[in-house]
C-alpha cells in the first residue's frame, strides 16, 4: 500500500486557476505589445511627414517653386531615398498634395507638390485617419 503522507499535491482546481491567470496575463501582454508596436510606427510616420514637409519647403526656398513630384526630391539630391510609410510599409503609397490652382490668368503655371500624406486609410490610435495627418 502506498501512502502520500507529507506530500502536498496541487488540486485540479488550483491548476485551473493558475492556468487562467497565466492566460489572462499573456493576453494582456500581447495587446500591450501590439499597441506599443503601432505607437512606434505612428511616431515614425509623424517624423517622416515632418522631414518630407521640411524638405518640400527647402526645395521651394531654393528653387522658388515646389517640385513637380516627390521623386524630384530624390532626383535632385534633396533626399537620398524616399522614406517608407511605416503604416503601409511601402515607399510608393505616399499621396502627393498639389498646390491650389492660381486664379490669375497665368495658365502656364503648373502646381507643384507642397504637401504629402500617408496612403493608408486606417485609423490611428487616437481615432484620426493617417491620411489626415
Amino acid at each position: 500500500m502506498w501512502h502520500n503522507r507529507g506530500r502536498r499535491a496541487f488540486t485540479v482546481l488550483e491548476l485551473i486557476i493558475v492556468l487562467t491567470v497565466l492566460g489572462m496575463l499573456a493576453g494582456l501582454a500581447t495587446s500591450t505589445h501590439k499597441n506599443t508596436a503601432r505607437k512606434s510606427r505612428e511616431t515614425v510616420l509623424r517624423h517622416n511627414l515632418a522631414q518630407i514637409r521640411l524638405t518640400l519647403d527647402q526645395y521651394n526656398v531654393d528653387k522658388g517653386r515646389y517640385p513637380d513630384s516627390l521623386q524630384s526630391l530624390v532626383d535632385e539630391g534633396y533626399l537620398r531615398d524616399f522614406p517608407v510609410d511605416p503604416i503601409t510599409r511601402s515607399a510608393d503609397t505616399w499621396e502627393e498634395v498639389l498646390e491650389s490652382e492660381y486664379s490669375d490668368e497665368d495658365s502656364s503655371y503648373e502646381p507643384g507638390v507642397f504637401d504629402v500624406r500617408s496612403g493608408s486609410d486606417e485609423r490611428a490610435l487616437d481615432g484620426t485617419f493617417y491620411y489626415e495627418w
